[in-house]
């Protein structure tokens, strides 16, 4: 996989993230820097540990669907997609508190990183070399996006939230297609 290949994927996996803490950002009305750097931090840290997960998962199994990895990887990018999609035309608001506990973190950080636990299935059939490396790179990518979501959320609100999600999925749904014809049209 290609440095740039990871950072679309990253980037795209983030975009949950930061739709959240951008209404997290919202709600807190003058958010401080440790709410940025909390933010980032749950959101960061599950993002890059659920694709480790579901990459340690995935290379179990690696050998037995060998022959169909690439259907695999384009139907996991695919439906992520999708749900993002679709979750991005909802167009519900949604209520977030203003707390940053442990409490009110944790269920949103598993929410937003769920999709990464398939993408780190695929990583394992696509035969990721550095797995480390491309776990730490969707991690602080996460980071980044979600402190800097808090930030414009205190300052532009929720009205990105739908956009963020839409264009995640869609570049998620390229993914899958770009790897679906590699494996089958262009090899």
């Amino acid at each position: 996989m290609q440095l740039y290949e990871l950072f679309i994927i990253a980037v795209s996996l983030s975009m949950d993230a930061f739709a959240v803490s951008i209404c997290k950002g919202l709600s807190a009305g003058r958010p401080r820097p440790v709410h940025c750097v909390i933010c980032g931090g749950w959101f960061g840290g599950f993002q890059a540990l659920m694709p480790l997960l579901g990459w340690l998962l995935g290379v179990r199994f690696q050998e037995m669907i060998v022959s169909v990895d690439h259907w695999v990887a384009f139907f996991l990018l695919g439906l992520i997609g999708a749900n993002m999609v679709r979750e991005s035309r909802s167009g519900g608001a949604d209520e977030l508190d203003c707390s940053f506990r442990p409490r009110a973190m944790l269920p949103l950080a598993v929410a937003t990183s769920i999709d990464a636990l398939a993408v780190g299935v695929t990583f394992a059939f696509l035969q990721v070399d550095n797995i480390v490396s491309a776990v730490l790179f969707i991690g602080v990518t996460t980071f980044l996006l979600s402190a800097l979501g808090v930030k414009a959320g205190s300052v532009f609100g929720c009205r990105f939230k739908g956009k963020a999600e839409l264009a995640g999925g869609l570049i998620l749904i390229g993914m899958g297609i770009k790897i679906l014809l590699e494996h089958t049209v262009f090899s």
